[in-house]
């Protein structure tokens, strides 16, 4: 074994590397962290279950999406209003850098997330145009069964 020698780089060549570095990080961030959203549309459905918030743009596309289970929330706490004020906070968290901050609030569900999500997204500085309730309601639906005689 003979002696170990250590090759050292220029300075040129230690540039060199840091920019390539610095363009592979640049190529590995999301397509949806570049571009910035000024409105959009946010659907809440608060189920008896559990509460779903997804943000789109105004196309559709979804920017990003939540729900109480994917906070850790287990059973019957994910519908409460407590889980749905958390999603909406950690919604508008990843929200802060790309937007959308004017947004259109779609409602659906009867589940008691509804009220705090919505008044969370007011409270986390969020300009609301519009709120509509997307609920499907029966007109009438299948026959019903014939009455039971004991």
């Amino acid at each position: 074994m003979g002696k170990k020698q250590v090759a050292e780089k220029t300075k040129e060549q230690v540039v060199a590397e840091a920019r390539l570095i610095e363009e592979k990080h640049a190529q590995r961030v999301s397509k949806s962290a570049k571009k910035r959203y000024e409105k959009g549309k946010v659907y809440i459905k608060a189920s008896f279950n559990n509460t779903f918030i997804t943000v789109t743009d105004m196309d559709g596309n979804v920017i990003t999406w939540m729900t109480a289970g994917s906070l850790g929330f287990s059973g019957p706490k994910k519908a409460t209003p407590f889980a749905a004020a958390k999603v909406v906070e950690a919604i508008a968290e990843k929200l802060q850098r790309t937007g959308p901050f004017e947004i259109e609030i779609y409602l659906k569900g009867v589940g008691s997330g509804r009220d705090s999500a919505v008044r969370t997204f007011g409270a986390k500085g969020f300009t609301i145009t519009a709120i509509k309730d997307i609920t499907p309601i029966p007109h009438n639906g299948p026959r019903a069964k014939k009455v039971r005689r004991v």
